[in-house]
C-alpha cells in the first residue's frame, strides 16, 4: 500500500512540504523542508521532467534529507532543504516562470532559501532575486558566488583524495584510472582537477553533447559507453550524475576498490548498499560529505561572498573524509552510517541547547 504525503514526511522526518502551481507560467514545483534545527533551509531548485508526480515528491523528500545530514556534517548552521519543479527546462525557463516560482519561495518567510541545481543557472537566480532576498548562487556581479560548480568538483577531488590515501596510503592520483559518470559541469570541473594531476580519466553519459563538450576540453580522457560500465577496470568510481547507481546490481560488478563521486543519494538503499560495499571491501564516501562544496559555497555568501574563503573551507573535506574512515573503523559500520551519526548528533546537541534556554 503507497504511502501518503504525510506519511512520507514521518518516515523521513520532514517538517514541511509545500506544492506550488500557476497555470500561467506552467510552474509546478514541490518545495520540502527537512530540518531547520541549525538554521533555515538551504538547498537548490531542481528542474526536472519527472515521469509523474510521485516520483517528484521522493526526489524532493530524498534531496531535502540528505541537505540536512551534508550541513550537519559540514559545520554549517543551516538547515535541509530542496525544491524540484517539473516540467521540460527548454519549455518552461523564462523570467515569468522564475519571478512566480520566487514569490513562492518568498511566502517561506526565509524557512527556506534556495539555489541552484540540475538545470537550473547564476541567471535563474537573478530573476528569482527578483521577487525573494531568500536566494544564494547570483552571479558574480551582483555580488553573488556564481555558479558552485567548481567548488562541488574541488570538495569532491578532496575527498577522493583522501580516499586514495585510505586505500593505497598516498592520495597522489597520477596514473589511478577514475570513471566519472555524467558530464555535465561538475564531473567536467572534477576531470580538470584529474587530468591536471595525471590520473586516467574515462568518461560516460547519456547526453552525447556533453561527453563531446568533455572530450574537447580534455582531449586525453576516454569515452565509454554508458551501458556496462562496470565491465571496465578502473581504480576509482566517481558518479556525478543522478542517484542509485550504487545498488546490488552495480555493486556485484565492481571492481573498483573506491567510490567517491558528486552525485546525491549515491546508495539506492544504504541500509542495504552500504553494509555490501563493507563486504566487497570498497571504500565508499559518503555522497553529502563528499558533495558538500556547493553548499559551503554558497553559505559563505550569506556573509558576504569570499572565493579565498570558500576554497579553504571546503579544502576540509580532506581531512573530514579521513575522520569518517576512522570513525567507521572504530565502531565496525559502513562509512554512510558512521558520518549520519556525527551529522545527527550536532542537530542533536545543538537542539538540546535550544531547549535549555
Amino acid at each position: 500500500m503507497q504511502q501518503s504525503v504525510l506519511e512520507q514526511m514521518h518516515s523521513m522526518g520532514h517538517e514541511q512540504v509545500v506544492f506550488c502551481q500557476d497555470p500561467h507560467t506552467g510552474l509546478n514545483a514541490i518545495i520540502a523542508i527537512h530540518n531547520t534545527t541549525l538554521g533555515p533551509s538551504l538547498g537548490g531548485t531542481r528542474l526536472w521532467n519527472y515521469d509523474n508526480h510521485e516520483h517528484a515528491l521522493i526526489d524532493a523528500l530524498r534531496l531535502s534529507r540528505g541537505m540536512t545530514y551534508k550541513s550537519a556534517i559540514s559545520g554549517l548552521n543551516l538547515g535541509g532543504g530542496k525544491a524540484v519543479l517539473i516540467g521540460d527546462a527548454h519549455k518552461l525557463k523564462n523570467e515569468a516562470f522564475w519571478r512566480r516560482y520566487g514569490k513562492f519561495v518568498n511566502s517561506l518567510n526565509g524557512k527556506y532559501i534556495t539555489a541552484e541545481d540540475v538545470n537550473t543557472s547564476s541567471s535563474d537566480m537573478e530573476y528569482i532575486g527578483m521577487e525573494t532576498k531568500f536566494v544564494t548562487g547570483k552571479p558574480e556581479y551582483m555580488g553573488g558566488s556564481g555558479d558552485p560548480s567548481p567548488l562541488t568538483a574541488y570538495g569532491v577531488y578532496m575527498g577522493m583524495k583522501a580516499a586514495a590515501k585510505k586505500a593505497w596510503g598516498s592520495d597522489v592520483l597520477t596514473g589511478k584510472k577514475v570513471l566519472v559518470q555524467g558530464a555535465g559541469n561538475v564531473g567536467q570541473y572534477l576531470m580538470g582537477h584529474l587530468v591536471e594531476e595525471g590520473a586516467k580519466v574515462l568518461v560516460c553519459d547519456i547526453h552525447e553533447n556533453k561527453v563531446k563538450q568533455a572530450k574537447a576540453k580534455y582531449p586525453a580522457i576516454e569515452v565509454i559507453p554508458s551501458t556496462d560500465i562496470f565491465d571496465h577496470e578502473f581504480d576509482i568510481y566517481a558518479p556525478c550524475a543522478l542517484g542509485a547507481t550504487v545498488n546490488t546490481d552495480s555493486i556485484n560488478k565492481m571492481k573498483c576498490p573506491v567510490i567517491a563521486g558528486a552525485a546525491n543519494n549515491q546508495l539506492a538503499d544504504e541500509n542495504v548498499h552500504g553494509p555490501m560495499l563493507v563486504e566487497k571491501g570498497i571504500i565508499y564516501v559518503p555522497d553529502f560529505l563528499i558533495n558538500a562544496g556547493g553548499i559551503i559555497n554558497i553559505s559563505i555568501e550569506l556573509d558576504g561572498y569570499n572565493h579565498a574563503r570558500a576554497i579553504n573551507t571546503v579544502g576540509k573535506i580532506y581531512d573530514r573524509t579521513l575522520d569518517i574512515f576512522h570513525v567507521a573503523e572504530k565502531d565496525k559500520v559502513h562509512t554512510q552510517l558512521a558520518a549520519m551519526r556525527i551529522a545527527e548528533k550536532r542537530l542533536q546537541d545543538i537542539a538540546n541547547l535550544r531547549v535549555g534556554i
